[in-house]
């Protein structure tokens, strides 16, 4: 009986300790009912499905955003390259064709963001790095164009202020260029569009603005009317005077073909665009 009697005593005291550690477990974390429980992991399950939800949708936001940033961009440089072919044909023919809307938007935004100033800068680094490398003698002759400096565009009836802007640079760094080629020793001959009626008036005009000690000036004839061949002419008989043509400086394509071009053309930036 001592024996049963111990036995059952320790069978008492195991149920004991098997309770009071079902307590401790129960009582270190929290209690619930069977339906709390399962109103608690729906309610994990639906923030779920609508975490995933709103990730889904913002990838499909970013994705479309994304899309539409492309087009534009694909557009923009469609445009971009459409517009520079009309230019460099525009230039061959003389500018006979109205510039179409988007053009004149894409250049006057290129003129605003500074990119006609760098592409003249650029032009007169390599302007001068050229004449760096070449010393001048009493046969080298370097031909200039005088056109775009003289006024505003012509084919601009109502110049912007950015057009006036960049036509007054333009200005300003050909004379630079054209003061240090003269002090350097250089025989500078310019070279102009206008009649040969209206060269007093165009005398007048360069002397106002800075120019002078220029080796000749030679002016259309009344009866030319196509300038390519009226520059070539001019080149020609300057060559056969016996003058070596260094170089000819415009940004006109009629003054940079044809022949006896010299050793090197420059072309400066064109200031064609309309407002």
């Amino acid at each position: 009986m001592e024996r049963e009697f111990s036995g059952q005593s320790l069978l008492s005291r195991g149920d004991s300790g098997t309770e009071m550690g079902s307590r401790y477990i129960t009582e270190s974390g929290f209690y619930m009912t069977s339906f709390a429980a399962t109103i608690f992991i729906a309610s994990l399950v639906t923030i779920g499905v609508l975490l995933v939800t709103s990730v889904v949708s913002l990838a499909v936001m970013l994705q479309t955003c994304e899309s539409r940033s492309k087009g534009v961009v694909g557009v923009e440089k469609a445009s971009h390259s459409y517009c520079e072919i009309l230019t460099l044909h525009g230039e061959l023919n003389g500018f006979k064709h109205k510039v179409p809307p988007v053009c004149r938007s894409l250049a006057v935004r290129h003129i605003k963001e500074g990119g006609y100033a760098r592409d003249l800068d650029f032009t007169m680094q390599m302007i001068e790095s050229f004449f760096d490398t070449i010393s001048p003698s009493n046969d080298r002759v370097v031909l200039l164009d005088i056109d775009d400096i003289l006024a505003p565009d012509p084919r601009s009836n109502k110049p912007s202020s950015c057009i006036k802007g960049i036509t007054y640079l333009k200005q300003r760094r050909t004379l630079e260029m054209y003061t240090k080629l003269r002090s350097r020793g250089w025989s500078l001959i310019l070279l102009s569009r206008k009649p040969e009626r209206q060269r007093n008036v165009t005398i007048q005009n360069l002397n106002s603005i800075g120019y002078s000690g220029w080796s000749s000036l030679m002016m259309r004839s009344d009866r030319e009317t196509e300038t390519s061949e009226y520059f070539s002419r001019q080149r020609k008989e300057l060559k056969e005077e016996g003058n070596e043509i260094i170089s000819v400086i415009s940004s006109q394509m009629d003054a940079l073909t044809g022949w006896t071009l010299g050793i090197h053309v420059f072309k400066l930036p064109n200031t064609w665009y309309e407002s």
